[in-house]
């Protein structure tokens, strides 16, 4: 289950997309001010590690953008890291 933004151009809103597996949640925590998400931190619980969450919670992000044409300021390195490898969604990073 992820938890969706809710954007709101007045305001920031602080959340975070998530994962729940076997009584453990893996996270990508975000900012959204406006028309720019930043996504700031991922965690992944030691006993769901190696199992590509990191990537899946910065697809979903990355697809939540997309939708909603916002753009992304990317500070976690496993966010960075994704789309070093999914170029597709380069066009959403802020310049």
């Amino acid at each position: 289950m992820f938890g969706k933004p809710k954007p709101s151009p007045q305001q920031v809103v602080n959340g975070r997309f998530e994962i729940e597996r076997d009584g453990h949640i893996a996270y990508l925590e975000y900012n959204l001010a406006g028309k720019v998400l930043q996504l700031i931190h991922s965690e992944v619980p030691q006993a769901l590690r190696g199992h590509g969450l990191a990537a899946e919670l910065a697809k979903a992000a990355l697809e939540w953008a997309r939708e909603h044409n916002i753009k992304v300021d990317v500070i976690c390195p496993s966010v960075a890291d994704y789309l070093e490898k999914h170029p597709e969604y380069s066009d959403l990073v802020v310049r």
